[in-house]
């Protein structure tokens, strides 16, 4: 059956009709900034003080748009009979986001967090080559990177966390059972003793061929008679 004449233009006048009274979801960019979700991928911020150039992130990007230059530093021995260590020094560390494709990679595989999401997007450029940000732009987008989001209450504590309390219980518990001990009974002294008599000798009170009141045999006042 042939369709009625002027039957789509009725279909496409009710849907007018029905969406004429709803609300517009048009924003106005850029005179009505849109709200974006804190974890919007829209620019990568570089955290250079934990960057150790492991080359991880330039490794796994699947479009190589990571360019990283470094050299190797020696360390001198931190205390007397050390032995020296070299280090890794950045030179230079650059995305080119015209070849990025937004894909996060480079930031799940770092391990030393330094590499973040930014919700930036407003970096358009007129030269494609300025879109290649060097170390000191990529730390400037660093000061836009939100803050993480606040743990969840009822999540399962994390087993690091959980193994250092109980650790951390354990001597608590300790410090307190030695604290309610009593302390050691110590070794006691000697009572003291009475004096002894001094020795006996010449000139002594009781010595030989003396008394009390004088040499023997004085006794007597007339002597001999």
């Amino acid at each position: 059956m042939a369709p009625f004449p002027g039957s789509g233009l009725a279909k496409g006048l009710a849907v007018t009709l029905r969406t004429m009274t709803r609300k517009t979801v048009t924003e106005q960019y850029p005179d009505a900034q849109p709200e974006l979700a804190p974890r919007t991928r829209g620019v990568i911020g570089l955290f250079e003080e934990n960057c150790t150039v492991c080359m991880l992130c330039a490794r796994e990007c699947p479009d190589w748009c990571i360019y990283i230059d470094s050299h190797k530093e020696t360390v001198p021995p931190a205390a007397p009979g050390g032995r020296e260590r070299s280090r890794n020094v950045l030179d230079r560390f650059a995305i080119d986001f015209s070849l990025c494709m937004y894909c996060g990679i480079c930031i799940e595989v770092c391990p030393f967090d330094a590499l973040f999401w930014s919700p930036e997007f407003e970096y358009a450029e007129t030269d494609i080559h300025e879109l290649t940000h060097e170390r000191d732009k990529l730390r400037e987008w660093m000061w836009t990177v939100p803050a993480p989001p606040a743990l969840d209450p009822a999540a399962e504590e994390p087993k690091e966390i959980a193994a250092a309390r109980k650790s951390a219980e354990k001597l608590a518990a300790a410090a307190r059972a030695e604290s309610a001990e009593p302390p050691a009974a110590g070794p006691t002294l000697a009572e003291p003793t009475s004096a002894e008599p001094p020795a006996s000798g010449p000139g002594s009170a009781g010595g030989p061929g003396t008394s009390a009141s004088g040499p023997s045999g004085s006794g007597s006042e007339g002597g001999d008679a």
